[in-house]
């Protein structure tokens, strides 16, 4: 099958490499998607161990169609029995982009049509189906005349790990805060350092990366209510995720918050996700944490100012950031912002600025590399 991987935009390379890493091949980039092929295994990895993607989709069709009746009659021809029982729910998202066919809900409705008859066809049924059945939700995409129909197999976005009970005002996901982390080269024989956890997210997710914990371990998926789904498939992937496991309390990872509440928020989800012995949280303010280490990775994303009053504030965090870290010249820092005059405030220059998105906002991951020094 032809398989599709969405992630938010600027991470394409992230998830590409993720797929690499577990052997895919003939990988196909677009914007907020990478195309790879496999089997129905395939969708049950890829769900379990991708840590930056937002979900995983089987290609169900591919066409052109500049007409509403080219679009109901190849939606028609799909054999939709193979993917859906009689009694599926199945809502159809609808989405155009420069196309002739603009009207995104005429999209939605003349695709739903087209099923539902095709349906009905095959079950003999008449009048409307029942759909009270498993949810199979399906999407329509036409960009540049170009038809894709998908079929989602995750359910709730992969960023829902399972682990976080607990959150901040403004909770990085936890997708986004692993890519970041896959993002640096760190290792897990390195020292790694967040300074403003906030609900631990990041620290957690390096943890889980560190130790080869599958990040899709503690949640369940769509594709578990498919009824052409072999439920001991995604058995046997969990017992060979959770052999790959590797022994706790081997790591150098530090958190710290200036907030002893939300230091406590941040180890119950650490204790969730089982990685509480491999993070060492401490109540400190930025301007008290010097970092003895060598060698080191920081990923941070600290707070922003809506308000002119509250920019001021997050502005001296800023220094206090660039007088602590900024003469680890060892440490590679990276520091998640959109507050892009943030190197201003730092206090140098950035080795490299990359544009990213959390949901709508734009932010930028000021990237300030460091030179280990490791003992021949």
């Amino acid at each position: 099958m032809k398989l599709l991987a969405t992630m938010a935009s600027g991470f394409e390379a992230v998830t590409k490499q993720e797929l690499h890493d577990l052997n895919y091949q003939s990988l196909n980039v677009e914007n907020g998607k990478v195309y790879f092929e496999g089997d129905f295994n395939d969708v049950v990895k890829t769900n379990l161990w991708l840590r930056s993607a937002d979900r995983i989709k089987i290609v169900l069709a591919e066409f052109s169609a500049v007409t509403f009746e080219e679009l109901f009659e190849q939606v028609k021809a799909i054999a939709w029995d193979q993917w859906l029982p009689l009694d599926a729910s199945f809502p159809v998202k609808g989405r155009s982009v420069r196309s002739q066919l603009h009207s995104e809900p005429d999209v939605q409705a003349i695709t739903k049509k087209a099923i539902v008859d095709k349906m009905a066809s095959i079950y003999h049924r008449r009048g409307r189906l029942p759909e009270t059945g498993n949810l199979f939700q399906l999407e329509v995409r036409i960009v540049k005349d170009q038809v894709e129909i998908t079929l989602d197999t995750t359910g709730d976005s992969l960023f829902k790990r399972g682990y976080r009970v607990e959150h901040g005002g403004a909770p990085l996901k936890e997708n986004f805060a692993a890519a970041l982390v896959l993002l640096t080269p760190w290792r897990a024989t390195d020292p790694f350092h967040d300074p403003t956890t906030g609900s631990g997210t990041i620290a957690i997710e390096a943890a889980l990366i560190g130790r080869h914990i599958a990040p899709g371990l503690q949640r369940h998926f769509a594709f578990e209510n498919f009824d052409w789904f072999d439920p001991t498939s995604l058995s046997i992937a969990q017992e060979e995720a959770r052999a790959k496991i590797l022994p706790a309390g081997q790591m150098n990872i530090t958190a710290c918050d200036i907030d002893g509440t939300m230091i406590d928020v941040a180890k119950i989800n650490a204790n969730n996700a089982g990685v509480l012995h491999d993070i060492i949280f401490k109540q400190l303010a930025v301007k008290d944490n010097h970092l003895s280490d060598q060698n080191g990775i920081l990923v941070a994303n600290p707070p922003y100012g809506k308000r002119m009053q509250d920019a001021q504030k997050v502005h001296q965090l800023y220094r206090q950031m660039g007088q602590s870290f900024g003469k680890l010249t060892t440490w590679s820092k990276y520091y998640l912002s959109s507050d892009l005059d943030f190197a201003k405030y730092y206090g140098q220059k950035p080795t490299k600025r990359r544009k990213l998105y959390n949901g709508a906002l734009q932010t930028d991951l000021f990237q300030y590399w460091g030179h280990p020094t490791y003992k021949k």
